[in-house]
């Protein structure tokens, strides 16, 4: 398995990572164990997960549950700043709920640090210092080892690294944010910020939450058991089943079949070669799909095949 630096730390994660937020909510304990050690066996080294993920708490109890003493074999990634109660009162980047979520996260993952925390959503109400200084405390305790972001702006990451070099805190090593081959709008303004800030990229729905995975039709039923068909909080179908997408669906099961390649191999290929990406974040429900993603992200693509990919699904 690769191994990539993450941002500017001494943090290295593999090149495919697992994403934990199906723990706890349509994965069990027993059936997350399977995953989790399937990953082990290949060399996945990056487990990400957050407290809300798994019906709030579900997917860190799991996790910790099962590693044991694997924990230290893996970098541990989770997040904060989602409501954790009904009344959204438990939620936030303010110092004092930092430092009780950290807690609350560290006792159900049965760890004693976090290898990479992250704000899982901009807190309009709490100046950035604020957050940078409660976290740099984490860094110094050594309950954290690196800070990250999820779904910021642009404007937002810059001001946050701006914000951390000016008074010596620890500035942000990731950025973890939707991309791949159907959703690019990140390249036009986040991108070049974690450019200029070496800041790394992890991206999450690196498939198209199933979509460029091969096991969805135009005009057919959705699969039994397929996030498409179980998950009803979230319009997966309305974000993702558009035309648009099916007509570039369309074309790259067309390019991947001329390279004798699944959409799949392409899919996981293609963003693991975009600059900045760290690790990929792939989430899975079957061992036997987590084979799959280490095995499709081994693929090497021409650079033609790069230059022609960009142009199908700029």
């Amino acid at each position: 398995m690769e191994l990539r630096t993450l941002g500017q730390t001494d943090i290295r994660v593999s090149v495919v990572g697992l994403g934990c937020n199906n723990f706890g909510r349509n994965v069990d304990r027993e059936g997350a164990r399977a995953v989790i050690h399937q990953a082990l066996d290949l060399g996945v080294t990056l487990f990400d997960t957050g407290d809300t993920y798994g019906h709030r708490g579900g997917s860190e109890t799991i996790i910790g549950d099962v590693l044991g003493a694997r924990r230290k074999d893996i970098v541990l990634a989770s997040k904060f700043g989602r409501a954790m109660d009904s009344e959204g009162r438990l939620q936030g980047s303010s110092r004092r709920y930092i430092m009780f979520a950290v807690e609350a996260s560290l006792k159900r993952l049965k760890t004693d640090w976090i290898d990479l925390y992250q704000s899982h959503k901009p807190d309009p109400s709490t100046p950035i210092e604020e957050t940078l200084r409660a976290l740099d405390d984490l860094v110094k305790q050594g309950k954290v080892r690196a800070i990250g972001t999820s779904h910021m702006p642009a404007n937002e990451v810059l001001d946050a690294v701006k914000t951390a070099r000016a008074h010596g805190l620890t500035a942000p090593a990731s950025c973890e944010d939707e991309y791949s081959l159907l959703a690019r709008g990140i390249e036009r303004d986040l991108l070049p910020v974690m450019q200029a800030s070496d800041i790394s990229l992890l991206p999450y729905y690196p498939l198209a939450s199933g979509l460029l995975t091969g096991k969805y039709a135009r005009g057919a039923p959705l699969p039994g058991g397929s996030r498409f068909a179980v998950v009803k909080e979230r319009d997966y179908i309305g974000q993702f089943l558009t035309e648009n997408n099916w007509g570039k669906i369309d074309a790259l099961t067309a390019f991947a079949g001329r390279r004798g390649l699944t959409i799949l191999d392409v899919a996981m290929a293609w963003i693991a070669a975009r600059p900045q990406v760290a690790s990929v974040i792939a989430g899975a429900t079957k061992p036997d799909q987590v084979a799959a993603n280490v095995k499709a992200a081994a693929t090497r693509l021409t650079a033609e095949d790069m230059a022609e990919l960009d142009r199908m699904t700029a």
